[in-house]
């Protein structure tokens, strides 16, 4: 299998100004001025497959976008190499922008005071799509993101979400075999975000369309991604798959029991395990939650042991959040 993106060493430094205090300093400082350079992405590397759904992630100021716009050819690097489709990104602009879409939540792509179709005819131009490939992937786009109604409005008149899903359409306008989506659901609400997900997945399965996804919301990342990249301070601090993410740094779960009778936590607490599980009182629904460490045998050993001695109306087991797991890496580090 190829690789869509190949990244090595790559560097992009920036320079950070600092103003003297007072007057003298401001005259000083038009005759010379002080700065640091600073590193926002230090010397990473890494792969994507082609077809993988990557999420690239990492608190504000990490360097996440600053990667993106490397990878995308808006920004040269300091030092390091980036091939991306097989091309330097930044060297051969023109050739490269054709084999991407991309999707920046916070900037729009379409022309402000137009009508929505009018701006893809335009990009059609740009791309230089033929009428029978427009009419046949676009057709199939427009159907599926729900927008054939919103084809004739400006987009100055539509909704965050039918925006959203008029950006994503317009990305997808010359079906290129990569996708860099910068934080595609931000503000949207809850059935917009799911129709875009389905949507993701439908064209990775069917084009197998290469996906890079910056986002903060940890519920695209479990719905559509199995690898997670992860970058903190210019420097990836995790790369590898979700679910050996998830269970390397879940550190509790919770079990959740509905007793039939009355049970004091006192009882529960005197119950003979081999490991110590913390017990509290949920009041509002009726339920004791053991807190413990995140092991098979301590779940099995604990529900066995509640059993044998009390009588359970419902139990159920809450699994770690990927968005728990990522603040208690970024709290304690990797190592």
């Amino acid at each position: 299998m190829n690789n869509a993106i190949e990244v090595t060493q790559l560097r992009k430094e920036f320079k950070s100004y600092s103003s003297r205090t007072g007057l003298k300093g401001a005259f000083r400082d038009l005759l010379t001025r002080n700065y640091k350079i600073v590193p926002a992405v230090n010397d990473i590397n890494f792969t994507v497959k082609q077809g993988e759904m990557v999420a690239y992630i990492g608190e504000n100021g990490a360097g996440k976008s600053t990667t993106i716009k490397m990878l995308t050819g808006i920004l040269e690097p300091t030092s390091g190499k980036v091939r991306v489709n097989g091309m330097d990104p930044h060297r051969e602009r023109e050739k490269f922008t054709r084999t991407i879409g991309v999707v920046f939540g916070q900037r729009s792509q379409l022309w402000w005071d137009i009508a929505v179709q009018e701006s893809f005819r335009l990009l059609k131009k740009v791309y230089k799509v033929s009428d029978q490939q427009y009419d046949e992937h676009m057709g199939h786009v427009i159907k599926t993101l729900d927008i054939g109604p919103l084809l004739d409005k400006p987009v100055r008149k539509l909704s965050l979400g039918q925006r959203m899903r008029c950006e994503l359409a317009a990305a997808l306008i010359h079906n290129p075999p990569l996708l860099f989506l910068d934080e595609p659901t931000i503000g949207l609400d809850v059935l917009v975000k799911l129709k875009i997900r389905e949507f993701l997945k439908e064209i990775n399965e069917k084009y197998n369309t290469t996906i890079l996804l910056t986002t903060h919301d940890l519920g695209d990342i479990e719905a559509l991604c199995n690898r997670v990249v992860m970058l903190d301070e210019g420097k990836i601090v995790y790369d590898g798959e979700l679910e050996s993410l998830k269970n390397n740094w879940a550190e509790e779960k919770e079990i959740h029991f509905q007793f039939m009778n009355h049970v004091h936590l006192s009882e529960l607490n005197s119950l003979p395990l081999t490991f110590s599980a913390d017990w509290n009182y949920d009041e509002k629904n009726q339920t004791y939650i053991a807190c413990i460490k995140e092991e098979d045998e301590n779940i099995s050993q604990l529900i066995s042991a509640v059993v044998s001695q009390f009588k359970i109306k419902d139990v159920k087991i809450h699994e770690t959040s990927i968005e728990e797991i990522v603040r208690n890496i970024y709290e304690k580090g990797m190592n």
